[in-house]
């Protein structure tokens, strides 16, 4: 008898829907490009005779090895997001589906270094009008890839990408999955940031725009394609991964939305240009495709998830890959806007505008620190996320029924509100021009702003508000926030001396080395002067005073000790820079033709004046603290040995402690005796 063999299950015999979908996402991003590449005259340039031209081959090849590398990035972002985050892990260790993942991303990232290195090459040669064939005849390459900005950039693409594929061979736990998304997200900016947002007329808030635009974009379009993939083959927790991802979509769409807005506000200078460019029309292309992406989200919360709870993942799948479908025609959009150049702005012929994005504001006085204030997106966003999510968790905690004391939530907001000032008002616009407002605003983003946020307990109120995982053994949110405070590395720069060591050396180390040179000729580098001077400052004031639990606990004594060795540290800088002869940063301030003012010396010295003098306030914030909280743990002391006796009292029926009721007998008996005589 002949046995007739059984089909095999789809997930053994290879199921070619992802394969189609992959195809149908490639062809509407390609698609989208050529229609638009043409559209707006990038695939027909005009050509003049004798002039250097890079051929069709560079025309073509540029953007479409850069739609290759922005689909490979997205796709190694996908996959490392839904092992990490999405699927569910067994106590910080992978399932068999993330693992999977892990390795598809050491797959997508060595696609991503190639498609990196093709575009490496086809920028040279359309920077230099020559053929590819004569750029890797020549020796321009190496130049190319080590001194020109966007050759840099694509450089550390590539090398970003190769180390993440490697990485993620030995990758298992969820952390180190989580670690290698970071480092996925790094990996998108640096081509974004040498294009046209460093370019443009604002590009301090292009510059954030599109950085945040890159980062939020590859989450929600990378996240929602390996899903797909992830349904398509019939995977396990599916219902899981979903309902994380709908909750993360909602907000990576509203950081698309405004990122998208404040990099068209850069770019443009009035609304007409939207319609009488080529820049404009397509801008207006890709609204109407984000448009178009918010309504299907909404129906898919509305809709689809409830059907995908119910078991029925074929609504689901149909609906996410049409959705998928036009996410990836908006990359192609992005690409060929990326090749098609902005309106030109008349600029004021101005080096410092050039320079600041603003031009030179008149001479510093308090009314102009009051009145000018100037929209830093990056230092907006942070503002933005620090007091909508504490609020949040104190919310929740009051529906609930329980309390927060609201001390914390006026110190919290107390250093939220100065962080504002010393960012968005006329000191953070005259930072830029006089070292004295620079340092003033250094000051108190690290001596200032910490204290207070410190004293707002965050931590503990995040441990108190989040809900712990549905799954046992899964990481939440809750979760990963208990995890990272447990971990070495919070454990290692936590520790008193690291912490200290950090928040006074890197001072020193800033300012007397050529570092301060390269963050103020960039915008990244005000952001990362920005980001560092507020954690190094919450860390050694999270030693001090810090309400929240930490891996180590001082005595109060010994804060105090560490308080005052550390304060003159800062007293030392400021002798040092006022007793400088020579101007940081001189090449800078040199460029921005300041007219008004005293000199750069002599500013440079009332700088270090600021920095001598600043200290007594934080100190003095500092102690109020430190004494309020030493009597409270005293208090708490007292009344828990109060419990204590009482509790022994109680064990011995009523009687109290032994040795203390034996001698009081003892002296009753003596006063019996002496009125007995």
């Amino acid at each position: 008898m002949t046995r007739t063999a059984r089909p095999a299950p789809a997930e053994e015999r290879g199921d070619g829907r992802p394969v189609r979908l992959a195809l149908a996402g490639g062809a509407a991003a390609v698609g989208a490009l050529v229609i638009a590449m043409v559209a707006g005259g990038a695939a027909n340039p005009r050509i003049i005779p004798g002039l250097p031209d890079q051929g069709v081959i560079t025309r073509w090849g540029l953007p479409l090895s850069k739609l290759a590398m922005d689909v490979a990035g997205v796709l190694t972002v996908g996959v490392l997001l839904t092992a990490a985050f999405l699927l569910p892990n067994d106590k910080g260790l992978l399932g068999k589906p993330a693992l999977g993942y892990v390795k598809a991303a050491s797959w997508f990232a060595l696609g991503w270094a190639g498609a990196a290195a093709a575009t490496l090459i086809f920028s040279l040669s359309d920077a230099l009008g020559l053929p590819v064939a004569d750029v890797l005849a020549g020796n321009e390459l190496t130049s190319y890839a080590s001194q020109v900005s966007q050759g840099i950039a694509l450089t550390l693409v590539v090398l970003f990408a190769v180390a993440i594929a490697l990485f993620a061979r030995g990758a298992i736990t969820a952390g180190s999955a989580a670690g290698l998304l970071v480092l996925a997200l790094v990996t998108l900016l640096p081509p974004a940031l040498t294009g046209h947002s460093s370019s443009s007329p604002n590009h301090d808030l292009a510059t954030t725009g599109v950085a945040v635009h890159l980062v939020v974009l590859a989450l929600w379009v990378g996240g929602l394609a390996v899903l797909c993939a992830h349904a398509l083959g019939r995977r396990p927790h599916l219902e899981v991964a979903a309902a994380r991802f709908s909750s993360a979509a909602l907000w990576c769409f509203a950081g698309v939305g405004l990122s998208g807005l404040f990099s068209v506000m850069a770019r443009l200078t009035s609304v007409s240009e939207l319609f009488t460019s080529a820049y404009g029309l397509l801008l207006l292309a890709k609204t109407a495709a984000f448009a178009l992406l918010g309504a299907a989200g909404w129906w898919h919360r509305r809709r689809t998830m409830p059907l995908l709870a119910a078991g029925g993942a074929g609504a689901f799948v149909r609906f996410a890959t049409g959705e998928l479908v036009v996410m990836f025609a908006a990359i192609g959009l992005a690409v060929a806007l990326s090749r098609t150049a902005p309106p030109p702005a008349v600029l004021p012929v101005d080096r410092a505008f050039e320079l600041l994005g603003y031009t030179m504001p008149p001479e510093i006085s308090l009314g102009n620190l009051v009145s000018l204030w100037w929209f830093d997106l990056f230092s907006g966003t942070l503002i933005a996320l620090l007091g909508g999510f504490y609020l949040a968790g104190v919310v929740r905690l009051r529906r609930r029924g329980d309390s927060w004391p609201a001390g914390r939530t006026a110190a919290w907001f107390t250093g939220v509100l100065i962080l504002l000032v010393a960012t968005q008002s006329g000191v953070a616009r005259y930072a830029k021009v006089l070292f004295s407002a620079h340092m003033a605003e250094h000051m108190t983003l690290s001596m200032m702003v910490p204290i207070f946020l410190v004293l707002g307990a965050p931590v503990t109120l995040a441990l108190r508000a989040l809900k712990p995982a549905v799954r046992r053994g899964d990481r939440g949110p809750r979760e990963w926030l208990t995890t990272i405070l447990h971990s070495r590395y919070v454990r290692f720069i936590t520790h008193p001396a690291i912490a200290t060591a950090i928040f006074i050396v890197s001072t020193y180390a800033l300012y007397f080395t050529p570092l301060f040179a390269a963050a103020m000729e960039e915008h990244l580098g005000h952001i990362a002067m920005t980001v560092h001077f507020l954690v190094s400052g919450s860390l050694f004031f999270w030693v001090i005073i810090g309400i929240d639990p930490a891996p180590h606990k001082l005595p109060h004594v010994a804060r105090l000790v560490l308080l005052f060795v550390t304060m003159p540290f800062h007293a030392f800088f400021g002798i040092a820079l006022m007793s400088m002869t020579a101007v940081l940063a001189a090449d800078w301030y040199d460029q921005l033709g300041r007219t008004w003012g005293a000199s750069a010396i002599s500013d440079q010295q009332t700088g270090g004046a600021i920095a001598w003098g600043f200290g007594e306030i934080p100190t003095l914030v500092v102690l109020i603290a430190l004494a309020f909280q030493w009597w409270r743990d005293d208090d708490r002391r007292a009344r828990r040995a109060d419990r204590r006796a009482d509790a022994a009292a109680a064990r011995d029926g009523g009687t109290g402690d032994a040795q203390l009721d034996a001698y009081n007998d003892y002296l009753a008996k003596l006063n019996k005796r002496d009125s007995g005589r």
